[in-house]
């Protein structure tokens, strides 16, 4: 009776079209669509802030992590100066300057005289 139920059960399961690899093939998709999606942009980043940080020379404009913005004075190994106001120097780690500083354009005086009329 138990061999009965044995071949049923046999007969019943279906074959999954990719034969043995069945779980192996989405698995591999899965991780090609996650490399192209989130590791390769996230390596791709942080080549260009190493490209920027190794550039990072005297008078350049940079943002820190701390939200600090300022004129870099000098870049003294894994230290840089930056200046924060006249005669008002900070000594910051190289890795916790975020990027360069780009300050928000102004409107045009044109545009801006448009959207009152």
């Amino acid at each position: 009776m138990f061999s009965l139920l044995a071949q049923a059960a046999d007969q019943t399961q279906q074959q999954s079209p990719f034969g043995g690899f069945g779980l192996v093939v989405p698995a591999a998709l899965f991780f090609v669509i996650f490399y192209f999606i989130v590791m390769r942009p996230q390596s791709k980043q942080q080549n260009e802030h190493k490209a920027f940080l190794d550039k990072l020379g005297k008078g350049d404009e940079v943002i820190t992590a701390g939200g600090v913005v300022g004129k870099v004075d000098r870049v003294q190994g894994d230290l840089v100066f930056v200046e924060v106001a006249s005669n008002v120097k900070l000594r910051v780690l190289k890795a916790q300057v975020s990027g360069p500083y780009k300050a928000p354009e102004a409107p045009a005086p044109a545009a801006a005289e448009e959207k009152k009329g």
